[in-house]
């Protein structure tokens, strides 16, 4: 186990530490920001396609904006775009649809169309993965952790595809034990995401800690029953409001882990 120490307070000892990707690990605010522009293109290119009004346009691109949370300095991070599922996006950019006087049915099947011709595209360009930054010193606490025999698991509404290229790139598989994303069931928000992970993983929900950038991760890992709840707010233009932790992280060099024996000696 390792032990827990925020700056110059002592925070106890946990037996796994399940980590938010985007927002938290993941520098993931430049890819949201080209994913959500070139949703409002394509979804602006079919529209126009239809025979919509230069005004039609322009109210589809406020309403799709304001939904995915893209204003413009980024991405809110505590909007659809930063927080939801690709499924609940699909179905968020679908009711837009369904303003613009579309039925479900096509609204459902145009949404479908355009995160498709997106993903299609995005893939063609980033064949290995689209490259994500890792946040400042994130990589020197995962390895702290896994010194000290700590397990340590990503959560999060990503792909599995999308967690497992992202640990690719930085190198972090051998300190990540496991993972649960939207491909699993239940996905996040669930709190049965994380009684599951922490089942994978053999682990006791109440000696794990959660650290997450929003408060559906911070809320969620309460109602598991997880023994600490820590925010982040350093992974965005803007730092996230949030009000159901019980620590909060400013900088990654704040949390530091040892070894329970050696934090006893």
């Amino acid at each position: 186990m390792a032990h827990l120490k925020l700056k110059d307070r002592e925070l106890g000892s946990v037996q796994g530490v399940l980590f938010d990707k985007d927002g938290t690990l993941s520098h993931s605010e430049p890819r949201l920001i080209e994913l959500a522009d070139a949703r409002l293109d394509e979804a602006g290119r079919r529209f126009r396609s239809r025979g919509a009004s230069a005004s039609e346009l322009r109210e589809l691109n406020d309403l799709l904006a304001r939904t995915y949370g893209r204003c413009s300095a980024g991405v809110i991070p505590d909007g659809t775009l930063a927080v939801a599922s690709r499924n609940h996006n699909l179905l968020s950019t679908a009711t837009v649809f369904c303003q613009m006087n579309l039925s479900w049915p096509q609204s459902l099947v145009l949404a479908q169309e355009v995160f498709d011709h997106v993903d299609q595209h995005k893939q063609a360009l980033h064949p290995g993965g689209y490259p994500i930054g890792l946040l400042p010193d994130a990589a020197r606490l995962l390895r702290e952790l896994a010194a000290a025999g700590t397990t340590c698991a990503v959560i999060s509404n990503d792909t599995t595809e999308g967690i497992e290229n992202f640990l690719h790139q930085h190198q972090l598989n051998d300190c990540i034990s496991g993972l649960w994303s939207a491909d699993h069931h239940p996905a996040k928000p669930d709190p049965g995401a994380v009684q599951g992970l922490c089942s994978q993983l053999d682990l006791r929900v109440e000696n794990c800690a959660l650290i997450g950038d929003a408060d559906t991760d911070l809320l969620m890992a309460r109602q598991a029953g997880i023994g600490l709840t820590i925010g982040y707010v350093a992974g965005w233009h803007r730092q996230p409001t949030l009000t159901a932790h019980e620590h909060l992280i400013s900088h990654w060099s704040e949390l530091t882990a040892t070894s329970d024996s050696l934090s006893k000696a």
